[in-house]
């Protein structure tokens, strides 16, 4: 079910912006009302973000990214559109009703974490109860919860300097998580930590995510990043919205050369799965075991088969059972029913082969074959998109 809905929004900055947004939705171009001295910051944006999603807004320096996000809690406000949380239109909430939902339903993680040096951590992660007039006792209970699950449990006394860059941004989640908001938006929350600890803390939050399933938009530039924590990811280029899909949606079918060149760099083994790129059970069937037992029915494949994953594995952990048979790996969904085979041939053939340019764009992997068989997981990215490309403008992931 969807909870947060954002439609048509656009934000311009400078004289006239109705008239200017006006003129974009009729088609005027970014670049000719910037020569005018204005700036179209988010043009006809659209997203929708169901409960317990992670939804991720990636783009480069510049792409409106940000700015969409201060527009989803009010901090902005919108030239024309309008935002929608619970089925309530957050546009046309008077300030003080903004504040009292900015308050208590949705609450921000900053990139530079926002810490008060003055405070102690347990006064930082209650900060927002503090705002809200929760009592002393209750927002202290609340807020040591907090940051027991943001693994910070014998740090309430200390300051924020005695803390590293890591745990200091764990202080900014808790301090989100001890308002029970039912919306976290976070921006570009962890660009400022070093790699390693930046990865502690994706995984921080996915572990905090399997048990809170808050909704969450997270604002990012690397790419690599989006795929790892992403439900649905929206590509912003220049103001618009360029492509939402899932992490293997953008990897496989790239809506235009510039979400293609994003990808390119990618590591496919840890974002595609075996349900991407499986052939179905009946092209196993008939075929012969190297010990000269014929498969016959899925039963058997399955006993044969050197592993049994599901749908959801990704494939960088399909190479040691695949290279150890001759046998393709089996699948099976979520009730444990097999769907599905990997063969050796077909893992490498995703991870090696250059763009299918015979692909039908938008067709599954494993129904675009006529004959049953998987197709090529590549695909060509669409040549129409709804940017036109520049050399100039190909970006590698993660810049």
């Amino acid at each position: 079910m969807s909870r947060l809905q954002a439609e048509h929004l656009y934000k311009v900055f400078g004289r006239r912006p109705e008239d200017a947004a006006a003129r974009l939705e009729a088609g005027a171009d970014r670049d000719e009302l910037r020569a005018e001295g204005t700036t179209a910051a988010v043009i006809d944006a659209s997203i929708e973000v169901d409960e317990g999603q992670i939804f991720v807004v990636m783009g480069l320096s510049g792409s409106g990214k940000s700015t969409l996000l201060r527009m989803l809690n009010g901090l902005l406000e919108p030239t024309a559109g309008t935002v929608r949380f619970d089925g309530q239109d957050l546009t046309s909430l008077s300030d003080k009703e903004l504040r009292k939902v900015r308050s208590e339903k949705i609450s921000m993680v900053f990139q530079h974490f926002a810490l008060f040096p003055h405070r102690s951590v347990l006064e930082n992660a209650a900060y927002g109860l503090e705002v809200q007039g929760v009592p002393r006792a209750e927002r202290e209970r609340r807020a040591t919860e907090a940051l027991e699950l943001t693994g910070l449990k014998g740090w309430e006394k200390s300051w924020p300097d005695e803390l590293s860059g890591g745990m200091q941004q764990r202080v900014g989640l808790a301090r989100a998580l001890a308002t029970n908001a039912d919306l976290l938006l976070m921006d570009e929350s962890f660009s400022a930590l070093d790699p390693l600890i930046r990865r502690d803390v994706q995984d921080q939050l996915l572990e905090l995510q399997k048990t809170l399933k808050k909704t969450i938009v997270f604002i990012t530039h690397d790419l690599n990043e989006a795929m790892r924590l992403g439900d649905k990811i929206a590509v912003m280029r220049d103001g618009r919205i360029v492509q939402i899909g899932s992490a293997e949606d953008i990897l496989v079918t790239p809506a235009n050369d510039y979400v293609a060149s994003f990808t390119q760099d990618v590591d496919r083994t840890r974002v595609l799965t075996a349900g991407a790129i499986m052939a179905e059970v009946g092209t196993v069937l008939g075929s012969t075991t190297p010990d000269g037992k014929k498969l016959g029915t899925g039963a058997e494949f399955r006993a044969a088969a050197p592993a049994t994953v599901g749908v959801d594995t990704p494939l960088v952990e399909l190479f040691t059972p695949c290279s150890t048979s001759t046998v393709p790996v089996a699948v099976t969904d979520a009730n444990g029913d097999l769907v599905g085979a990997v063969a050796a041939e077909r893992l490498l053939a995703v991870l090696g082969e250059p763009a299918d340019q015979d692909a039908t764009p938008g067709v599954p992997a494993q129904a675009a074959a006529a004959d049953g068989t998987a197709a090529r997981l590549d695909k060509k990215p669409a040549e129409d998109g709804p940017v036109d490309d520049k050399p100039e403008d190909k970006v590698i992931a993660g810049a």
